[in-house]
């Protein structure tokens, strides 16, 4: 994890899966159980994930020169479940489509 944008990507991945296992795991065995716990523990890590996700958005936004918008997308991608995924998704894709464009301006 040498840039700041493989920084983001590897905590944007952690925070939704803690995301998920929020909603799907700790959540409903809260209310549907009445086993309150887990929520408590993966809340605190979800929590923890998520300022590290905001901090690493914050950062990539910067050093990579990030528009606004591509900024607020990355944002509201983390309330949605899934969300860090298609944007990792999205981001290795933009990454590829960089590092082929480089090597063509090499070859030259």
């Amino acid at each position: 994890m040498s840039t700041p944008l493989s920084r983001f990507r590897a905590i944007a991945l952690y925070e939704g899966i803690s995301f998920l296992v929020l909603l799907l795991i700790a959540m409903p065995l809260k209310y549907m159980f009445g086993i309150p716990e887990l929520v408590k523990y993966v809340g605190w890590v979800h929590g923890v994930l998520f300022v590290l996700y905001m901090a690493t958005l914050a950062h990539v936004f910067f050093a990579d020169r990030w528009s606004i918008l591509k900024a607020i997308v990355a944002f509201a991608l983390s309330f949605v479940p899934f969300g860090t995924f298609w944007l990792d998704k999205k981001l290795k894709e933009e990454e590829k489509a960089k590092q082929d464009l480089k090597r063509e301006k090499q070859l030259a």
